[in-house]
């Protein structure tokens, strides 16, 4: 019985040990151990991308690696490990032709932008899109029907689908969760012993909404310390609560590509804060890139700025909270450090290094919104006599202060007033709702013809009305100005000809270009 008591006691210590000792500021990604040689580079060339998982672009985050293929087209790409073609898509847009290759430990990967498939699948693709008449098409096969080895060439690289340029689009997911896994952490040979660079720093007020105020900007300087602010070693304030972001990106050894960074991290007084990393990254959470940068800074024109805090509505997973999230409150009117490290996925880290210090001889500008509030993470109602909003629990990822404006607009075809509700500065998560009452009574047989508008500068959206009672109802993924319209003018296209009978043999293609009033 002693022995026992003493291996367990023993044992007991041992988990106190790793629980005390664990490096709280440890990444999660750092304890992920994915294989490494297990899958091979897709191509035959000398390894290079323009892109990397985690890279910044409009409403999503770069799911993967773009390949580069010196601008060329048709060069084979080969299977990075064996496994069996689980499925295959050929679409206009998006990945153009695309095929997935399950493994059998218990990852996927994904190739697109390609030309042809290898002979035997581009016959079996072919004869599928004549059987079910359709050009776009995917195709899901069990592990029987197209088992390939590791090296075995599976297509050719192209330029199909949303394509900027010629070059192949990889991504390693996990086949269980589908996730997109970082494929700079599977030891391909890619050489990075280049260090990310930060350009510049963002202070926010966070007594206040991120989307109602402007934020005070700082050009950093790389030194022998890191990169500094160049003469403001402290930066004095009034905001007794606050945040920052950075701009940044990362280099591959010998590429003039700017790619995304890996991680950031945040220390205040020399404690981890919190922090974000993209070892992995779901295509269902994607979209939560816009509550990652400061949305309203890019939509106005500015670079990317990548917050270090983490918003009440932001639900993606790449933050990785351990003393807070990341919203700092200054208590006192001392000198306090901030340390934030930024890293790539090789470990080459570079470091930003200032202090803050609170002042309260500064006043700061204080904005007194006047408006309806709107919360994260709950439903929100706008209610007016003819015209209602609908925002579901999932659309905000900050607080916000509703803005509403109505105008007795006579546009052409109108039936009803123009409304206003805040702007498109502020993003919007999933779709929110839109009620409005048109200011006269439809017949029975043109209610069908209605359509709701949203508008803001040059960017038009129009949706078919859902009629409900004496209301007509639409969603839609932006703020805006709305209005509901009859719509009674039939598209057009385009001629081809002017008599009955045009002889096209001379032609290489025939292009028909369809128009509406309304754009749908």
């Amino acid at each position: 019985m002693k022995t026992k008591n003493f291996y367990f006691t023993a044992f007991t210590f041992f988990l106190l040990a790793i629980l005390l000792y664990w490096p709280a500021d440890l990444p999660a990604q750092s304890i992920t151990n994915y294989p490494a040689n297990y899958f091979r580079w897709p191509l035959n060339i000398k390894p290079e991308i323009v892109a990397n998982l985690g890279e910044l672009r409009p409403n999503h985050w770069h799911m993967g690696l773009d390949i580069r293929t010196d601008q060329r087209e048709n060069l084979p790409v080969y299977a990075a490990a064996a496994g069996y073609i689980s499925k295959i898509r050929v679409e206009r847009s998006g990945f153009g032709r695309c095929i997935w290759i399950t493994h059998p430990n218990g990852f996927t990967t994904l190739y697109a932008h390609l030309n042809n498939f290898f002979p035997a699948l581009e016959e079996y693709v072919t004869e599928q899109q004549y059987k079910k008449e359709t050009w776009a098409i995917e195709l899901v096969f069990n592990s029987e029907k197209f088992p390939v080895s590791k090296g075995q060439v599976i297509a050719y690289s192209g330029n199909t689908g949303g394509s900027q340029g010629p070059h192949v689009h990889f991504e390693i997911r996990d086949t269980h969760t589908d996730e997109c896994l970082n494929p700079l952490l599977f030891g391909f040979p890619l050489q990075d012993n280049v260090r990310p660079a930060i350009l510049r720093l963002a202070l926010y007020d966070r007594r206040g909404s991120i989307y109602e105020q402007s934020s005070r900007m700082f050009t950093l300087r790389n030194s022998d310390r890191g990169y500094i602010i160049p003469k403001t070693p402290v930066i004095k304030t009034g905001w007794n609560k606050l945040s920052f972001g950075i701009q940044a990106f990362d280099r591959l050894t010998g590429s003039p590509n700017e790619d995304g960074i890996f991680s950031a991290q945040l220390f205040f007084d020399e404690q981890p804060v919190t922090g974000f990393s993209f070892d992995s990254i779901s295509y269902t959470e994607t979209g939560y890139l816009n509550a990652h940068i400061d949305y309203k800074y890019r939509f106005n024109g500015g670079p990317y700025f990548q917050h270090l805090s983490q918003l009440a509505g932001e639900h993606s997973g790449v933050y990785h909270p351990i003393n807070g999230n990341g919203v700092i409150e200054l208590k006192d009117t001392g000198v306090h450090s901030v340390r934030v490290e930024v890293k790539d996925a090789y470990g080459n880290m570079s470091v930003l290094n200032f202090s803050v210090q609170y002042d309260n001889l500064i006043q700061p500008v204080i904005s007194l919104s006047q408006g309806q509030p709107f919360y994260p993470n709950y439903v929100n109602i706008l209610e007016k006599p003819d015209f209602e909003m609908y925002l579901p629990e999932t659309c905000l990822y900050d607080t916000l202060h509703s803005f509403y404006y109505r105008n007795n607009s006579s546009s052409p075809y109108s039936i009803s007033a123009l409304h206003q509700v805040n702007d498109p500065s502020v993003p919007v998560h999933d779709d929110l709702t839109v009620r409005i009452k048109p200011d006269r009574a439809i017949a029975a047989d043109r209610k069908d013809k209605i359509v709701i508008q949203r508008t803001y500068r040059n960017d038009t959206d129009v949706r078919k009305a859902k009629w409900e009672g004496e209301w007509v109802s639409a969603q839609f993924g932006d703020f805006g100005y709305y209005q509901a319209f009859m719509d009674e003018m039939a598209p057009k296209i385009n001629d081809i000809g002017r008599e009955d009978t045009v002889n096209l043999s001379a032609a290489s293609r025939i292009v028909f270009t369809p128009s509406d009033n309304f754009g749908i």
